[in-house]
């Protein structure tokens, strides 16, 4: 059995230290990895939309999907209540890219279209420019078209916002 410690972070919580690729794989112990991002930056919704699409641009949802889910946790303490499902789908669409991308083509597939479903019902609001019937579509279309190959994260990125 391996009693090797876990890596932790400063309040003890389980925290993996190993560097990660690009879509957020676990890599080796000392070898070249993508920075994360780190957890908890509070950011305006405009702010994490700005960040999370330039992940997505540069090829990273699974960085973006983590830009996206501070901002769905964020929802509450900021008075944003009514908000939680937009991000929180969101979030789901950038890592159901990130499982398509991987070659998870059920998993991705499946997270693409729960993330669309969470977004649906803002459609006719679009907060912040989001482009929720864009978004919608993209995240059906590529949860139709994943076949168990893995799709390239940078090509399928989808536009956040209608701007």
């Amino acid at each position: 059995m391996d009693r090797t410690p876990r890596d932790r972070d400063t309040e003890g919580r389980a925290r993996s230290a190993r560097p990660r690729d690009g879509l957020g794989r676990p890599l080796p112990y000392g070898a070249p990895g993508v920075e994360r991002q780190p957890e908890g930056v509070e950011r305006t919704p405009e702010e994490a939309l700005r960040e999370a699409q330039r992940l997505l641009d540069e090829g990273l949802p699974f960085h973006a999907h983590e830009v996206l889910e501070d901002a769905w946790k964020a929802c509450r303490d900021a008075g944003r209540d009514g908000e939680e499902e937009l991000w929180r789908g969101l979030a789901q669409l950038a890592v159901g890219l990130t499982h398509a991308a991987r070659g998870n083509a059920v998993g991705g597939g499946r997270l693409l279209l729960r993330g669309a479903e969470r977004i649906e019902p803002y459609a006719s609001s679009a907060p912040y420019g989001i482009d929720v019937g864009g978004l919608v579509a993209w995240a059906r279309g590529l949860a139709g078209r994943v076949e168990g190959a893995a799709v390239d994260a940078t090509t399928e990125a989808p536009r956040l916002t209608a701007h």
